[in-house]
C-alpha cells in the first residue's frame, strides 16, 4: 500500500476508486464501505484509494477554539489505522493535513483541486450523510451533480447496523470508555489493541519492582485506566501483562499520555521493538496517590488480579480440553 502525505505528485496520480473519511478505528461499518471500494476498483481496473485527515477535523477546530475537550478521543493511532486500511485491500492512502487553508475550500474547489486534478477520481463512495467543503456546505446531491459534470460516479452506503444500534466510531468510543471490550470487538470485528515502539521511560517502575514497557500515545485515547492485557510481538505467543493507560497523576504533572505495560516473568530488553497491546479487561480507573508506597501497593494489587485472571482462564481452557 502506498501512503502519501498530502496529494500525490503528478507522476503518482493514477485514476482511482476513492472513499473519504476519518476512519477512526476502521470498524465493521468502515470495512463494508472499503470492501465496496475494493470491488469497484477491481471491476474498473484502477486503484482503490482512501483520503483521510490528520489531525481529525474536529480536533483542528477544537484547537482553534482553544477547547480541546471538544476534540474526539482517538480509537486508533495513525499506524494502526493505516494497517487496517492495508488489511482491507486499499492500494493508496492520502493522509491530508487538515489546515485552515484546506478547511476553507468551497465544495467546487474541493471537487476540482482535490478530487479531479489531485486524485483523478473515477468512482467515489461516501456515507449517506457525507458533507464536504467550507462550513460543510456540500452534500451528496451536490457531489453527484459534480460527478456528472466531471465524469466520476458517486455511490453512497447506507448506515451499517449492529442490531438496532448504528455502528460508528462514537459507539466504539463509548464501548471502550466503559471497558466493554466484547462490544468493542463486535463493532470493530477484531479485539481492541494499540501498537507502538517501546521507548525509554523514567525507569520508575523498575525502581518500584514492576518494570514496564512504555509506549507513547500521541493523542487522547478513547479509554484510560488499568487493564489486563496481552502483548504481541515479543515471541511466538502473546504474553500476559497488566497495563496502565493515562497521564500518571501520582508521578507526572505534564499531562502526557503514556501506555505502561508490566509483563509477568519477563526480563528481556525490548527498547525500539514494535509491539501490539491487546486489551482484555478493565480493572479500575486511573487514580492519584499520596505517595510512592501507596502507588506500589496499588500496582501489586493490580498485578495479582491480572495474574489470577490469566490463571483462571488457563484453568478453564485446560478443563475444556479434558472434556
Amino acid at each position: 500500500m502506498k501512503v502519501f502525505r498530502g496529494l500525490p505528485n503528478a507522476q503518482a496520480r493514477a485514476p482511482c476508486a476513492l472513499t473519504i473519511g476519518n476512519f477512526d478505528g476502521v470498524h465493521i461499518g468502515h470495512q463494508a464501505l472499503l470492501a465496496r471500494v475494493r470491488e469497484a476498483a477491481t471491476e474498473l481496473g484502477i486503484e482503490a484509494a482512501v483520503m483521510t485527515f490528520e489531525p481529525h477535523p474536529r480536533e483542528f477546530f477544537a484547537q482553534r477554539a482553544g477547547d480541546l475537550s471538544k476534540a474526539p478521543q482517538r480509537i486508533a493511532n495513525l499506524r494502526d489505522k493505516l494497517q487496517s486500511l492495508d488489511d482491507a485491500g486499499i492500494d493508496r492512502v492520502v493522509v491530508e493535513h487538515f489546515s485552515a487553508q484546506f478547511a476553507a475550500l468551497t465544495p467546487q474547489e474541493f471537487t476540482e483541486k482535490v478530487l479531479v486534478d489531485g486524485l483523478h477520481v473515477k468512482w467515489l463512495m461516501v456515507g449517506d450523510d457525507f458533507c464536504y467543503g467550507a462550513r460543510r456546505a456540500g452534500d451528496v446531491a451536490m457531489l453527484q451533480e459534480a460527478g456528472r459534470q466531471y465524469g466520476f460516479h458517486v455511490e453512497t452506503l447506507a448506515t451499517v447496523m449492529n442490531g438496532s444500534t448504528r455502528i460508528s466510531s462514537s459507539a466504539v468510543r463509548l464501548a471502550l470508555a466503559a471497558g466493554d471490550f466484547p462490544l468493542a470487538q463486535q463493532l470493530l470485528g477484531h479485539p481492541y489493541a494499540i501498537s507502538g515502539h517501546v521507548i525509554h521511560g523514567q525507569k520508575l517502575g523498575r525502581t518500584l519492582g514492576f518494570p514496564t514497557l512504555n509506549l507513547r500515545v500521541a493523542h487522547r485515547p478513547a479509554l484510560s485506566g488499568v487493564f489486563i492485557v496481552q502483548v504481541h510481538g515479543l515471541g511466538p505467543l502473546p504474553l500476559p501483562a497488566v497495563a496502565s493507560l493515562g497521564v500518571r497523576p501520582t508521578v507526572d504533572d505534564s499531562g502526557r499520555v503514556l501506555l505502561e505495560v508490566h509483563l509477568f516473568d519477563f526480563a528481556q530488553s525490548c527498547y525500539g521493538k514494535l509491539v501490539r497491546v491487546e486489551f482484555l479487561q478493565k480493572l479500575r480507573d486511573e487514580e492519584k496517590y499520596d505517595d510512592l508506597p501507596t502507588l506500589t501497593a496499588a500496582i501489586e494489587r493490580d498485578s495479582n488480579q491480572a495474574r489470577a485472571w490469566f490463571e483462571q482462564r488457563s484453568g478453564a481452557i485446560t478443563a475444556t480440553d479434558r472434556i
